[in-house]
């Protein structure tokens, strides 16, 4: 008996598990982040990962995500109460099939391609309505077309951009699918005349657009930061 009830609150989880990430995706999130996501709010664990910002700063996410974590807490708690229920024969299996079902009912609904594109609609309503473009994460915002991408540029002393300007280097940007959003100097944040500011070694430039523009106007500086990078990582560290 004790086995059965392991099996049937195993697919209870699992149930669970896949309930949400159709969730989580319906919420704009990828499929293979919203399951590690998942898993990681049930059991507590590895949700500190860089990804869980796009929960953390997303409204519709976050209620989700308080539901899973004390999911997680509490199922803890019934499994082991539940087994040594099981083992004063105090629980019924009847009890049990039934909130697995019902759970496996709403699991199956959610699959419905009708519901789902019904609370997807739903979801985005609520964001319209309920929340400040300024709630959303970044991504949220501006990577709604997987052709774009946002690049932080660092420069360096070898950077064909260092003592020049935009302008001077790229005179036809105007024409080009990308944007210079700010440049980054230490604790000042430059945002006009942007494209007649002379560069400096040590400055970042935020970068919007299209990722194939992007990685082919910059291509010398973003290969420098990249080696710069590389080579940083690979430094051997300090005893």
């Amino acid at each position: 008996m004790n086995l059965l009830f392991l099996l049937v609150y195993f697919v209870i989880i699992l149930v669970v598990i896949e309930t949400f990430v159709i969730l989580f995706r319906l919420t704009g999130l990828k499929v293979e982040v919203s399951r590690f996501q998942v898993i990681s709010m049930m059991t507590g664990t590895g949700f500190t990962t860089g990804e869980s910002e796009l929960i953390l700063g997303h409204p519709i996410r976050r209620k989700l995500a308080a539901f899973l974590i004390l999911f997680g807490a509490f199922s803890l708690a019934v499994i082991i109460s539940s087994i040594s229920q099981f083992l004063s024969k105090g629980l019924r299996l009847t009890e049990i099939l039934l909130g697995a079902g019902a759970i496996i009912i709403v699991y199956c609904t959610l699959k419905v391609k009708g519901i789902q594109q019904l609370l997807s609609k739903l979801f985005n309503q609520e964001l319209k309505h309920n929340v400040e473009l300024a709630d959303l994460p970044i991504r949220d915002i501006f990577l709604k077309n997987k052709e774009d991408t946002l690049v932080n540029l660092h420069l360096y002393g070898e950077s064909q951009l260092t003592d020049s300007t935009l302008n001077q280097v790229f005179p036809q940007h105007g024409s080009l699918e990308f944007v210079v959003l700010f440049i980054e100097r230490g604790d000042v944040m430059i945002r006009k005349n942007i494209y007649d500011t002379t560069l400096h070694e040590g400055d970042h430039l935020l970068l919007f657009g299209r990722k194939a523009v992007i990685h082919q106007t910059f291509s010398h500086d973003i290969h420098l930061m990249e080696e710069k990078q590389k080579e940083l990582q690979d430094q051997p560290g300090e005893i």
